[in-house]
């Protein structure tokens, strides 16, 4: 085993010389076997071996005594030694945990603070090749995406160094040989018996049929899992850019918005991997109720020709295609009032809650034109002007136009977003009559006047001190 673990570390350069190496150690066959290892190759590497273990408080006395066992074993090796209770009942209780989350949250916190305190390049753990198979075919059994069929990683970066696995080369069976050759006594944890546990009865029952099949399964099944997560890193760094030139996210993390036909131009695997960022940020991670269900929704609503859908999604989020725009947003942010009615100053200038700002003057001669600049004779207006959101049966007019038209169908035409119409601004006069939609349509005011002033209303972007309202 030596040779292949040495080997193995050697071609992924898993581990380097004149290195700090944390060992996690239970006292079972595969924890007991790495420490071995490593403590058979500390001189010659040169490397500071400091063992962590600790007591969950899940199997009274016994674990007690596993503890005690590993530091036993590491004074008579001369190798450094901490270890820890933690509370994983309360712990489960107070988070509304499963018992396995929860042992693996607080056991990987006090690792990191160890890491952390000993300035350790490295923290090596014991998962070896059948523990990769046994993880693999269950993702496989259960999940739909390549991340999750990639495995046990054989190192990833964590608090001030790397967690690395060296024993992913060999099988339980080698890991069991190895420490029958070297005297080693370990602790048995009954647990790992009862197929009551979903990966008990893949190990017991199920990765038994396919060794049958393939004495090699393990070196089978590490090759892919390091195939896919080579390709998978590739394919999220892609991702990200994608996600930077083509995501709109919100100031408050509760929202993100695209335009369909910019997201539909990049490959297939790399929408999904975006799709899949989005949500991570939204929900901070991706919610465990979220399953490639909620992709093919996403998918299917992304290639479908209606102009308005929404899809709710779990944790209260809303999936929105309007035209072509696609928004993700928490229904609780949405559901708050965004509602307003001010009476505008003339001159002077409204801020509103979107950061765009309206600015009102009256001038001699019109000095400005475009869609976000509103100009009208002073006199042939019903003064003050207000500014507000849109009501129900809001209808505007203009010239060219016989009658007046429904707002709402305004807004249809222009294709602006569902999301967006109840907080666009509407400017009337004092008799409710619509002068302006900023961005979208000019009224004609009704009257006629002759002489005077004009009065000029420009809309854009909020001045960087400007007050709030």
């Amino acid at each position: 085993m030596e040779n292949t673990v040495r080997a193995f570390i050697n071609r992924h350069q898993l581990i380097k010389e004149n290195s700090n190496v944390l060992i996690a150690v239970s006292g079972g066959p595969d924890s007991m076997a790495l420490l071995h290892f490593f403590w058979r190759i500390r001189s010659v590497w040169n490397l500071r071996l400091i063992v962590v273990s600790v007591d969950h408080q899940l199997r009274g006395d016994a674990s007690l005594e596993d503890v005690e066992y590993v530091r036993e074993m590491c004074w008579s090796r001369d190798v450094e030694f901490i270890s820890t209770s933690l509370d994983v009942p309360a712990y489960k209780h107070e988070r509304h945990l499963g018992t396995q989350v929860a042992a693996r949250e607080l056991r990987y916190q006090f690792f990191a603070e160890q890491m952390n305190t000993y300035k350790a390049d490295y923290l090596a753990l014991g998962h070896h090749g059948d523990d990769q198979a046994e993880t693999m075919l269950m993702s496989f059994a259960r999940s739909a995406t390549a991340k999750s069929l990639a495995g046990i990683p054989l190192k990833r970066d964590f608090a001030s160094g790397q967690i690395v696995r060296p024993l992913l080369c060999v099988t339980k069976e080698t890991i069991e040989r190895y420490c029958n050759d070297h005297g080693i006594t370990p602790r048995r944890d009954p647990s790992n018996e009862e197929d009551i546990y979903t990966r008990n009865d893949f190990r017991h029952n199920i990765l038994p049929l396919l060794k049958e099949k393939n004495q090699n399964l393990h070196r089978t099944l590490q090759h892919l899992s390091g195939s896919l997560q080579e390709d998978e890193a590739f394919l999220q760094q892609e991702a990200i850019k994608m996600a930077k030139q083509v995501i709109v996210f919100g100031d408050s993390k509760t929202d993100v918005s695209f335009q369909i036909n910019t997201f539909k131009a990049f490959p297939r695997s790399l929408q999904r991997r975006c799709f899949h960022l989005i949500l991570n940020y939204l929900y901070n991670e991706t919610s465990e109720t979220i399953s490639y269900v909620h992709e093919d929704q996403f998918f299917k609503v992304l290639e479908t020709d209606h102009g308005h859908i929404e899809i709710d999604f779990p944790d209260r989020l809303k999936l929105e295609k309007s035209y072509q725009t696609m928004s993700f947003y928490f229904l609780n942010d949405q559901i708050q009032s965004s509602s307003y009615h001010r009476v505008m100053d003339l001159p002077g200038k409204t801020v509103l809650a979107n950061g765009m700002v309206i600015i009102s003057d009256i001038i001699s001669e019109p000095d400005l034109q475009g869609e976000k600049v509103y100009v009208c004779r002073e006199d042939a207006i019903a003064l003050p002007l207000h500014i507000r959101t849109r009501k129900a049966g809001d209808r505007m007019r203009w010239k060219g136009l016989n009658g007046s038209k429904k707002v709402k169908d305004i807004f249809i035409d222009a294709k602006i977003p569902l999301n967006e119409r109840d907080k666009w601004p509407v400017i009337t006069d004092n008799n409710g009559d619509i002068l302006w939609l900023p961005g979208l349509k000019k009224g004609w005011p009704p009257g006629k006047a002759e002489n005077g002033n004009y009065i000029q209303l420009k809309y854009g972007m909020e001045e960087k001190h400007a007050q709030r309202y």
